[in-house]
């Protein structure tokens, strides 16, 4: 698979991963579309005033999130691999890692895999698409070495609510 990831940091916060590790986690989820032989995902990383207002105005949220996705919404006779756009809030990423119990980079690793899984087409709307898309995002952290995103106790507390 042929993938470009263009990666824009809009914000001054540390802690953040590396470029080479933000692609490898976003190709690992890529690569759960077997179909697809290339893939174009934008990135950008900003800080909770832009995702506050990002999330207010595309989703009718009045708060910062962890991560949005857009996906591309070209015609098909485009034919472009084109996938969308994801925006990640650097700061309640490393909040919910810390409230969560979890490393940093794994929670930026789930919060790629995330993301880009929306960008796919997966969602978590439902049960039953939350059932499938967990799964998938449990599967492909596991594989990266990184410890299942969801609590196995059966409590909600760490599911993605945004």
């Amino acid at each position: 698979m042929h993938v470009h990831i263009d990666i824009a940091v809009a914000t001054d916060g540390g802690g953040l991963p590396s470029h080479e590790q933000m692609e490898r986690w976003i190709t690992a989820a890529l690569e759960a579309d077997a179909s697809r032989e290339q893939a174009e995902v934008s990135v950008c990383v900003v800080d909770e005033p832009g995702s506050q207002a990002l999330n207010h105005r595309y989703r009718g949220k009045d708060k910062p999130t962890n991560v949005l996705s857009f996906p591309a919404d070209l015609p098909p006779e485009l034919n472009l691999p084109l996938l969308g756009d994801l925006v990640i809030c650097a700061p309640v990423v490393a909040q919910e890692a810390a409230a969560q119990g979890k490393t940093p980079e794994a929670h930026w690793a789930h919060m790629l895999v995330h993301g880009t899984l929306h960008l796919l087409g997966y969602d978590h709307i439902d049960s039953a698409e939350a059932e499938v898309m967990e799964s998938l995002e449990t599967h492909i952290l596991t594989r990266l070495h990184y410890p299942a995103p969801y609590a196995d106790d059966g409590s909600k507390q760490d599911r993605l609510t945004s």
